[in-house]
């Protein structure tokens, strides 16, 4: 099948390639040309594990291809995936002018019966923006050329995003067009030979779908977050209540871990356009909003237990940073807590020098001119004359070091852990303090 990707971030290059990866010849377009170049280069402009090794596979066999002509795109497939941005707007809202610019120009192109299908994630109602902005644009050429407008929402993992698409929990399909619903049926039956995994809806359900999705995530870290917090105050111990919790199989494990905040470019975005989407409805979210408003404050923790232990002025003393990316396995830092507990130390005078397996570049574009934020090529090598250390983000390197190293290398020997890696009595042992979050470790903060 002939598929064509509107989009070449992170969804439409793991979408393209993937679809390519099971015999599809899929195009892939973008306007960005910078972004094109690299791709025909060989390159990939975001980290994604296993992403470049399958683009380049199905380049190799003619699979894959880019491009920046919009005509070659629209006229090139009969299934024609959006999958642009949809940044937030200054009230919260996503803002949808790349998806309207994509539906108009497939309109002002098209030359032949298209499935448009919506993969970005947006409001309700966005595939009948789609509808009308195609429609205006077949009017303005005279045409009555068929097409469809449906929504498949990505259910995608950072840092696991291949192995997510081609072995799918679900695949969500709104659509109340049989010929179109038949055309992604076959689409994605390579994927579901085990057993259905094809929930077919109608578009609104399926673009709620996603929202709801993301929200209910979110809505769980930010709930152990603040149960952590009130643990710190109890003296109880928030992995043991995480554990009597979650084998509860009406509660289950996942997501179930405490730490700094959520980041990244779904959740934080995604709870905000529900809770606007509601607001535009005339309803209101409070829990929504409260996950929001946790998370906001829960990205200051770290820092606030640094500033309990040093005092307010942090002036002329160093933090080395385990980690800057929202997560492990990605580069990627929109809504970073890293970038919120740096911003805390600098303005109260700090300097940090952090490490990061992918997000350096990054991080280095970030903090450009910033001189009291540097970088090192290791995570030991951050530790050289620092005051303390930060672990922010859970990389698998990060997990099992040598405490006494660490030691040696710090001026104050102590560990403030974010992600909580570590078992407090093995950090005892290596003679450094610990400040995890909702851990007991017989440490008094504030």
């Amino acid at each position: 099948m002939k598929i064509t990707v509107i989009g070449t971030g992170y969804v439409g290059l793991v979408t393209g390639a993937c679809f390519a990866d099971v015999g599809n010849e899929v195009l892939c377009l973008d306007v960005d040309e910078a972004k094109i170049r690299i791709l025909e280069g060989g390159g990939v402009p975001i980290y994604e594990p296993g992403l470049q090794e399958v683009i380049q596979r199905n380049r190799r066999a003619g699979r894959l291809a880019f491009t920046t002509d919009a005509r070659r795109a629209a006229e090139y497939g009969v299934l024609q995936l959006i999958a642009v941005g949809t940044p937030p707007d200054e009230d919260g809202s996503a803002d949808l002018s790349h998806v309207v610019a994509a539906a108009q120009s497939i309109g002002r192109h098209m030359d032949d019966y298209r499935v448009v299908v919506d993969k970005s994630t947006v409001p309700v109602g966005t595939a009948d923006q789609v509808r009308d902005a195609i429609a205006a644009e077949l009017r303005l050429r005279g045409k009555d050329i068929g097409f469809a407008v449906i929504s498949n929402p990505e259910f995608l993992k950072e840092g696991a995003a291949i192995d997510d698409f081609m072995r799918p929990d679900r695949v969500v399909i709104g659509s109340e067009d049989e010929r179109a619903t038949a055309l992604m049926r076959e689409l994605y039956a390579p994927f579901q030979r085990n057993h259905e995994r094809i929930i077919v809806m109608d578009v609104r359900s399926a673009e709620l779908t996603k929202y709801a999705a993301n929200a209910m995530l979110a809505t769980r870290i930010s709930f152990m977050n603040e149960l952590a917090n009130l643990a710190e105050r109890l003296g109880a111990d928030i992995e043991q209540v995480r554990r009597g919790i979650g084998s509860d199989p009406r509660i289950g494990f996942h997501f179930l871990y405490p730490g700094i905040g959520y980041g990244g470019s779904c959740f934080p975005k995604d709870v905000k356009a529900l809770v606007r989407t509601a607001t535009e409805s005339g309803a209101d979210l409070p829990i929504m909003r409260a996950v929001e408003q946790v998370n906001d404050e829960q990205k200051r923790v770290l820092g606030r237990k640094i500033v309990a232990c040093f005092g307010e002025n942090l002036a002329g003393r160093r933090f080395a940073l385990w980690g800057l990316a929202f997560k492990p396995n990605t580069d990627d830092m929109r809504e970073a807590p890293s970038c919120v507990l740096i911003a805390d130390l600098l303005a109260r005078g700090a300097s940090v020098t952090a490490y990061d397996p992918a997000a350096m570049p990054e991080a280095r574009r970030l903090f450009a001119g910033q001189a009291r934020v540097g970088f090192a090529e290791s995570p030991l090598a951050a530790l050289e004359g620092a005051d303390a250390l930060a672990i922010v983000t859970e990389w698998q390197e990060f997990r099992s070091p040598d405490f006494g190293t660490i030691r040696a290398k710090l001026k104050t020997p102590a560990i403030f852990d974010g992600r909580n890696l570590y078992d407090p009595q093995a950090v005892k042992r290596g003679g450094l303090d610990y400040y995890p979050i909702g851990r007991r470790t017989g440490m008094r903060v504030g």
